[in-house]
């Protein structure tokens, strides 16, 4: 199975490659649209901000390619935030794969939220043989309000989206590379989809 893990320039790409390699696959670091697109598996990483991340990806033209990509893609965390409509952060248009606008916080909540927090509402084969209000790892500042495309939500101050899915693409806020057992189990079900 060919696994690429795009690298634009704003991803936390070791770590997650790591976390695959522990899982017993193989990824590759990309930016080359031929090679993205014939994988089998894309990973749309993303740690940083939302307006730099998107000119880093105008500036190659994965703007394009990532809408237009038919297997499997995973977004995280910037990356499922970047797969949406728009985001605050930055005044940025995104991809416009999940119809969603993503918000900053202010609901008396210290920001960024840093650590674990549960996840529920399951419906995604990404949680197979997960139980409801298992814990994971998130840091954010801005999240996607629920919306029809919800698939795990988490609250924090608000109940809000946790997991996207639509039809080939997924999107993760959490970090599963950093969410411990959960986590690598929810990257082995999106590997094994």
């Amino acid at each position: 199975m060919k696994i690429v893990i795009i690298n634009y320039g704003a991803g936390n790409i070791q770590s997650i490659k790591f976390a695959i390699q522990r899982l017993g696959y193989e990824a590759v670091l990309s930016d080359d649209p031929e090679e993205i697109k014939t994988a089998d598996k894309v990973i749309f990483p993303g740690v940083g901000e939302a307006s730099s991340a998107m000119a880093k990806l105008r500036a190659s033209g994965l703007h394009k390619l990532i809408p237009e990509l038919t297997q499997p893609v995973l977004g995280i965390c910037l990356g499922m935030q970047l797969m949406c409509n728009y985001t605050e952060e930055g005044d940025t248009n995104g991809l416009g794969i999940f119809d969603v606008n993503v918000v900053r916080f202010n609901h008396g909540v210290k920001v960024p939220q840093i650590g674990w927090n549960q996840i529920e509402e399951l419906s995604s084969p990404l949680f197979e043989e997960i139980k409801e209000k298992e814990y994971i790892y998130l840091v954010h500042s801005y999240y996607a309000p629920v919306t029809k495309d919800t698939v795990a939500q988490t609250n924090y101050g608000v109940t809000y989206t946790t997991a996207l899915q639509k039809d080939n693409f997924f999107g993760t806020q959490f970090h599963p590379e950093k969410s411990s057992v959960t986590g690598s189990k929810i990257l082995k079900n999106f590997l094994e989809l």
